[in-house]
């Protein structure tokens, strides 16, 4: 499957609407590669709750970052959305 033909996405498993965005889920400065598809407001919770470091470590295990609390928060939260939903993302907490 193509990166076009992506219909879901990769965090929170909702259709995918417009715009996508692309996430590395082992960053690029840490030698990533490969990407997903996003919906916008994922992938900025994904960076606004883990640092690169953590993101490399955790590398590509969806499931472990859906278990963390603030995302499974986030999931709950975000379930019911239209596919085209956005609202401003807290920043990543010192």
């Amino acid at each position: 499957m193509s990166e076009t033909e992506t219909q879901v996405c990769w965090l929170c498993e909702r259709p995918l609407g417009r715009p996508v965005e692309w996430h590395h889920p082992i960053p690029k400065s840490r030698g990533g590669r490969h990407r997903v598809a996003v919906h916008p407001i994922c992938h900025r919770t994904l960076h606004a709750n883990f640092a690169n470091a953590e993101l490399a470590r955790r590398g590509s295990d969806v499931a472990s970052l859906r278990r963390d609390p603030a995302i499974a928060q986030f999931l709950e939260w975000i379930a019911g959305k239209l596919p085209d939903f956005h609202a401003p993302t807290a920043k990543r907490k010192p």
